[in-house]
């Protein structure tokens, strides 16, 4: 044989021993969120992306902050097609395309931080998850923040408080339980509040501790009603994952990736519990009046609640009131 066709040969030979590439492996995955570095839910990305970094699994997620890749309400769908890989969502701002997911946002369904922790474990969430199968989409990272009231004029604690007031809510539920109180309801992302309230479009709103220390709400608002022994606002906010994309990981990714989901779950329930507090410290002192809601004007929000929010998600849901059994039942 000439020896060109002999290094022919060994050639072959050698591509035919060598293992077949693997698409897996040096792999980066692309994450998108609203929020600023400096809030929670980007630390709890940040996580994430640093503990798969050290696990040195050829994978890498490169975190978009600040809304610069997709706008805060419209990532859900590019993360079911594959065009985004993962993001920390509120999973009630798709609530249009799954009604389901408005329970996630429900007036006083959520007591308080360690009950929000057992409703993540609970087959109430088991169903949810199901739902989000069926859009490609997993959950990595549970996580439930608690929120409370703003107003730029006045104190909102009881319902009669925000009557004939534009407010912003975050989710359908919210806004169905205020304009039932008789506030009039602006719809935006929280990331858009403070130049709502700047330019006098808003009086009064609802939303994350977070959320509202992260935005500077404080410097608009005369007065802050934070999550207390009483809470009403809690928000599903989970770091999710485009469910084939995570199944494309190698064994070793995927175990690095459940890892460091693991880690930054302890880290965003652990901080969650932080955040009401800290967010009280930073509206003292930017010279914000604090009001405490009570358990009898809890009471009477929730009474409101039943009427609008509660009945309207059972009528509009399909399996609505087994799904809402399904998260009172949990204790």
């Amino acid at each position: 044989m000439k020896p060109t066709l002999l290094a022919a040969a060994a050639a072959l030979a050698v591509a035919a021993a060598a293992p077949a590439a693997d698409p897996a492996v040096a792999k980066e995955l692309r994450l998108s969120h609203q929020w600023s570095t400096a809030d929670v839910r980007h630390k709890v990305a940040q996580i994430v992306a640093d503990e798969v970094a050290a696990a040195d699994v050829d994978l890498s997620i490169k975190i978009f902050p600040s809304k610069s890749l997709f706008k805060p309400r419209e990532q859900y769908k590019p993360l079911s097609r594959g065009q985004l890989d993962m993001t920390v969502y509120p999973l009630s701002y798709a609530g249009g395309q799954r009604p389901e997911f408005n329970l996630t946002l429900m007036p006083g369904l959520v007591k308080n931080h360690d009950h929000a922790a057992r409703l993540n474990e609970s087959p109430f969430m088991g169903e949810l998850e199901k739902l989000m199968a069926e859009d490609d989409v997993r959950v990595l990272v549970h996580g439930y923040l608690a929120g409370g009231f703003v107003g730029v004029d006045r104190c909102i604690t009881a319902p009669e408080h925000v009557v004939g007031l534009q407010t912003r809510a975050a989710g359908r539920a919210f806004e169905q339980m205020l304009a039932g109180a008789g506030a009039s309801i602006a719809s935006m992302a929280s990331s858009e509040i403070y130049n709502a309230m700047q330019t006098g479009v808003l009086q009064a709103a609802n939303t994350s501790s977070s959320s509202f220390v992260s935005f500077r709400i404080y410097e608009q608002v005369k007065c802050y009603t934070p999550a207390a022994d009483v809470a009403l606002w809690f928000m599903y906010q989970p770091l999710l994952m485009n469910k084939t994309a995570y199944e494309e990981l190698t064994d070793a990714q995927r175990a690095a990736l459940d890892a460091a989901a693991e880690k930054a779950e302890a880290y965003y329930l652990a901080e969650a519990k932080k955040q009401d507090a800290a967010s009280v410290e930073s509206f003292q002192k930017a010279g914000v009046e604090i009001a405490y809601m009570s358990q009898e004007e809890f009471q009477a929000w929730r009474d409101i609640a039943q009427k609008t929010s509660y009945a309207n998600f059972v009528e509009s849901t399909p399996n609505g009131q087994a799904l809402l059994d399904m998260a009172l039942a949990v204790e």
